[in-house]
């Protein structure tokens, strides 16, 4: 895993990677320099984990730690927790049919997939004591030393699929099967977007080649066909998520919510409607902290959008006004400042909203996460969008009027400078530096960023590996190598273990980010850029099989987490695709009549115009969306169709179940041709029943005038016939 030849190589050469030794989990402990505070802990974990049913073998780790292996004591008892998860989904409405009260017969069924095993060791691992687990949380209170709780790679399986992508044009079903069953529904459901959104692209980009031939920038025509192509995408991934959802077993699912171990409550009070003792915290108090989200987001905005505006200062007068010496090394300025400032900030920026959303105190695993990702988006939407936004609807239509703004600079170049004064030249508004940051944004960033993601981790690894390699001599020096003391059959597989371990973990949320920013651009500027929906299916064809490449080789292998849907991003992407139809029509009115669009004098701008094409273009936009969203929802698709039958054989089982198949068939009347006969005799049989009780009443004496159908039908014609003689 190592490497790319590694993972290719055959299994002769790598025995290491054949095996798994039958082992659930890894816990990368970290030794405290305290020897007993070190040994007390260590055996608090080994005794929680044996008091959750979880068998463990300790190893030797890097020098300063030691490596936990973890698997569950007893199949039986594996069993037993997953067949309750699955009785548990039947309740909730998540499966359809029960699962079958024969445990056995349930299992030969529907055998335990690997991510079914390994989410439900790793929940034995982290629930609470009261729930039944180990209650083990990494990094916090009195689990601190241990560093990560990780499974094992099935490196035969890695192995294939990155082959398998590496020939392949496009993902089908069983692929997304694959991801599902190793890496659980929520990475899979990373993949299935990515595939559909790679997939739909296709006809943007067609369309966009054609209009930067034909049609150039800020086409009107382009703008209105991506804003449709953005709700067309929108509306039929909800519909696909749910579709996939169902396929996958887990419509729903969201409704089952983990409860976070970080929760603090105020005080236990009885549910109303269960009668369950439930924790409670004060609603109040996390209004009170969830208000705090605006001044978040108006510093994040001040902050952010102070370094942009001064950065965006300095490049215009280097770029357009300066002349003076070294101005090749200096448009440089702001590149520097950026690369170094911009990372810090989002970093300080990520770690507040961490901060932000544990004071808000979320009760579930789900909610904490949802409230997080509202946060990073607000923060990758201002990095992202804000030079952009500055060049189209700052510098292009006040350019002229800024520019004396920014003497400053030249009179702090003065003081700094030998030379009694800096040359510079008249400012002239650059009228392709839009089209220039688009480019960038959409063909050289994503270059670098893919760069960054491959070579970074790499380089990482490296330079740790041979820190921890010098510190590991220096702190045990003149004793035995640590690796001396592993079996000989164990070394080769516990030498992988340790290189596991040093792995970042996976997070899908960084990849999400990435694709709703990619959206964001797609949908906001493409009109600058005709070409922008092209580089992005290139680089999407690449992102996906990286992305594969990522899980498998610079990262610890996912913990396998259940999901219904892309979650909090669903949101983030209707936003771009409403604020995109409006920043479009901005865009193509302001740059309407060319290139240079306002040219830096906002008197060429007509505003009552510019307001009138936004509002038009927003209400074009929600109408698409409803005609859009009424058309899919009259499409059948193979999941809904599923649920539906399900749902019916359900119904059926339990009637049949309940009232027996007598009285679920079809009941057939009482007639002359089907059930019981009527016959004159039987009718007779019954008059004299009655007349010997008193005669009967009204109502009985009623249906006794004429015994039988047939008699009923003579009567008939007879009254027939005397209506038509009587009117002929």
């Amino acid at each position: 895993m190592s490497s790319l030849r590694s993972l290719y190589a055959s299994d002769d050469h790598h025995p290491e990677l054949n095996t798994n030794m039958n082992v659930d989990y890894v816990i990368h402990y970290q030794i405290p320099s305290d020897g007993a505070e070190a040994e007390a802990g260590f055996t608090q974990l080994i005794e929680a984990l044996t008091l959750a049913g979880l068998a463990s073998e300790v190893r030797d780790g890097d020098g300063n730690s030691v490596l936990v292996f973890v698997k569950v004591a007893s199949d039986k008892y594996l069993t037993t927790h997953i067949y309750r998860e699955r009785v548990q989904d039947w309740l909730y409405g998540v499966r359809t049919t029960a699962p079958e009260k024969d445990v056995k017969k349930e299992f030969s069924n529907e055998a335990v997939s690997e991510a079914e095993r390994l989410r439900t060791v790793y929940l034995l691992m982290t629930k609470r004591k009261n729930e039944g687990g180990a209650g083990i949380t990494p990094k916090v209170g009195q689990w601190k030393d241990v560093i990560s709780i990780f499974p094992l790679h099935n490196h035969a399986f890695n192995a294939t699929w990155i082959k398998q992508w590496s020939t392949k044009y496009f993902l089908d079903e069983q692929d997304l099967e694959q991801i599902r069953d190793k890496f659980g529904e929520s990475v899979a459901f990373y993949f299935a977007f990515l595939q559909s959104y790679f997939a739909s692209l296709i006809f943007p980009a067609a369309f966009g080649l054609g209009a930067w031939l034909i049609l150039g920038p800020y086409s009107w025509i382009f703008g209105v066909v991506n804003s449709l192509w953005t709700v067309v995408f929108f509306e039929w991934w909800k519909k696909k998520e749910v579709d996939l959802a169902v396929q996958w077993g887990v419509r729903g699912v969201s409704r089952i919510q983990h409860p976070r171990t970080q929760f603090k409550w105020d005080h236990e009070a009885v549910d109303p409607i269960t009668g369950e003792d439930v924790k409670v915290y004060s609603p109040t108090k996390r209004l009170r902290t969830q208000l705090l989200q605006i001044p978040f987001a108006i510093g994040c905005l001040v902050v952010l959008g102070a370094l942009y505006v001064f950065c965006f200062s300095i490049e215009i007068f280097l770029d357009e006004v300066y002349n003076g010496p070294f101005k090749s090394y200096l448009t440089f300025t702001p590149t520097v400042i950026m690369t170094g400032a911009l990372p810090a900030l989002s970093t300080i920026l990520s770690n507040f909203a961490e901060k932000l959303t544990e004071r808000e105190n979320y009760h579930t695993n789900d909610g904490h996460q949802a409230a997080l990702i509202r946060k990073l988006f607000i923060i990758n939407f201002i990095t992202s969008y804000t030079p952009v936004f500055l060049t189209a609807f700052l510098y292009m239509p006040f350019g002229n009027l800024l520019v004396p703004y920014l003497d400053f600079l030249r009179i702090t170049a003065e003081k700094l400078s030998s030379k009694k004064s800096i040359t510079t030249q008249s400012f002239r508004i650059n009228p392709d530096r839009l089209k220039k940051q688009i480019i960038y944004f959409t063909v050289t960033a994503q270059i670098v960023n893919f760069s960054l993601e491959v070579a970074v981790p790499f380089l990482k690894r490296k330079v740790f590996k041979e820190v921890e390699k010098v510190q590991t001599r220096i702190a045990h020096k003149g004793t035995k190598d640590l690796a001396a003391h592993d079996a000989p059959e164990e070394h080769a597989f516990l030498e992988r273990v340790r290189h596991e371990a040093e792995l970042d973990v996976y997070d899908v949320t960084t990849d999400y980010r990435e694709m709703v920013v990619q959206f964001g651009y797609l949908s906001l500027f493409s009109v600058v850029w005709p070409l922008t929906p092209l580089s992005f299916l290139i680089n999407n064809w690449v992102e996906l099989r990286s992305d594969a490449m990522k899980i498998a080789m610079t990262s610890q292998r996912p913990i396998p987490w259940r999901a219904d849907s892309i979650g909090a991003w669903l949101d983030a992407l209707g936003f771009l695709a409403w604020i995109g139809s409006i920043v479009s029509s901005a865009i193509i009115y302001l740059f309407s009549d060319g290139n240079e669009g306002p040219n830096g004098d906002p008197s060429n701008i007509v505003v009552w115009g510019l307001l009138l094409s936004i509002l038009l273009a927003e209400h074009v936009y929600l109408g698409a969306q409803f005609v859009v969203r009424y058309a899919l929802s009259q499409i059948d698709s193979p999941g809904l169709q599923k649920e539906r039958a399900q749902r019916f054989s359900m119904r059926k089982h339990l009637l049949e179940e309940s009232l027996g198949v007598e009285v679920t068939e079809k009941p057939l009347p009482p007639t002359p041709y089907s059930g019981e006969k009527i016959t004159r005799e039987a009718l007779e049989e019954e008059a004299r029943k009655i007349s010997t009780t008193g005669g009967g009443t009204p109502e009985q004496l009623f249906w006794l005038r004429q015994q039988g159908m047939d008699e009923t039908i003579q009567i008939g014609r007879k009254l027939i016939s005397q209506v038509t003689a009587a009117n002929s």
